[in-house]
């Protein structure tokens, strides 16, 4: 068993941090400062979508939108490629509403003062900000396949591709070592609560 403890310990003091308070102190910054960025990046990109939106008439006409109007005709102010590429553009909106509540949902559990200096919060702050990430990088891709010409965008499939494959692989590495943390600890915690039950 001291073998067992004696890895963990070795363990936990490789994937620890050496000037824990510094650390915490620019980790909250970081936070703040990445999520709120996102946050704008993706609010901006919900309002003015790839393709922009069609412009109201410039008559002085009310602007209103027909009753009877084509599929291929959006109203005035709705996104353009909304009605050109229906399924592209619902994985777009899909992907920056993940991206933006999830970074919204970092911001808010910042300013309500969870410690950051508890491993598990700072686990959650870790694991929101991959999703936040992993949502800001699918919203790129589809925006990028809804703009670009099917002509080029069929030459670049491969390297999309490749991109998002590295993305995942390292999306999962991280993960792994933040939940490799985060279990190394309660492991931890869990053999020292029980060694001081311990008869002596």
């Amino acid at each position: 068993m001291s073998g067992c403890r004696k890895v963990l310990k070795n363990v936990g003091n490789w994937l620890a941090h050496k000037n824990k308070d510094e650390w915490l102190k620019d980790m909250r910054g970081m936070l703040s400062l990445v999520a709120t960025v996102i946050a704008t990046m993706t609010f901006q990109s919900a309002l003015n979508p790839p393709g922009g939106v069609r412009p109201a008439n410039d008559r002085d006409e009310d602007v209103q939108c027909p009753h009877k109007l084509s599929d291929t005709n959006p109203c005035p102010g709705q996104a353009v490629l909304a009605v050109v590429y229906p399924d592209d553009y619902t994985t777009f909106l899909l992907s920056n509403t993940i991206c933006f509540v999830s970074s919204l949902a970092v911001c808010l559990l910042l300013v309500s003062g969870l410690p950051l200096n508890h491993r598990f919060f700072t686990w959650l702050f870790s694991i929101g900000m991959c999703i936040t990430l992993t949502g800001l990088t699918l919203t790129y891709m589809f925006g990028a396949q809804m703009v670009t010409p099917d002509l080029i965008w069929s030459t670049t499939t491969s390297m999309f591709n490749k991109v998002i494959y590295i993305w995942i692989s390292l999306l999962g590495l991280v993960t792994f070592v933040l939940c490799l943390r985060l279990i190394v600890w309660i492991v931890t915690k869990c053999i020292d609560k029980c060694k001081g039950r311990d008869p002596i």
